[in-house]
């Protein structure tokens, strides 16, 4: 796939506050769940770049290759905690947003195992996520995980 566009050559400043406030989300929650949450949501967003770099990252911090491969059926594979669950739970709920109207079941598996504080961090994952969905396929992007990690640890320097 062709890149139509460059979102960071054609809005410089815009992308560096979008990558500014996606950066300190990325650490706020346990490694392995977050990346979990950002695999989630590109599936459904059909966003093969972000499938690639949240594998890539998710098996850095450990995660294995089974729980990856079961995340499109993580209902019914034993493998994920109930916290997890809910975060996944929570990630549909608002990620198909206009789909259905499963966020009030979610939300309360969600409050059952995240503070508020920390439904507060998940909800802004997932809005981040789905934004960079949003970029990745509008804009045809397709990029190397090594060379975003390189270009995040530059931005936040």
């Amino acid at each position: 796939m062709t890149a139509r566009l460059d979102p960071v050559a054609a809005a410089p400043e815009l992308m560096k506050t979008w990558l500014g406030a996606s950066i300190p989300l990325a650490s706020s929650l346990e490694p392995t769940l977050t990346e979990l949450v950002k695999i989630r949501a590109s599936q459904i967003n059909g966003c093969a770049n972000c499938i690639n770099m949240h594998t890539v990252y998710a098996r850095g911090n450990g995660e294995t290759e089974q729980r990856i491969y079961l995340l499109p059926a993580w209902r019914e594979a034993p493998c994920y905690t109930d916290r997890e669950r809910a975060a996944l739970g929570w990630t549909e709920a608002l990620t198909r947003l206009s789909e259905e109207h499963t966020h009030a079941s979610a939300y309360e598996a969600l409050k059952a195992q995240f503070t508020e504080e920390e439904q507060v961090k998940l909800t802004l994952t997932i809005v981040v996520i789905n934004g960079w969905n949003r970029i990745a396929v509008g804009f045809g992007g397709f990029v190397d995980p090594a060379a975003v990690k390189s270009a995040a640890k530059a931005a936040a320097a």
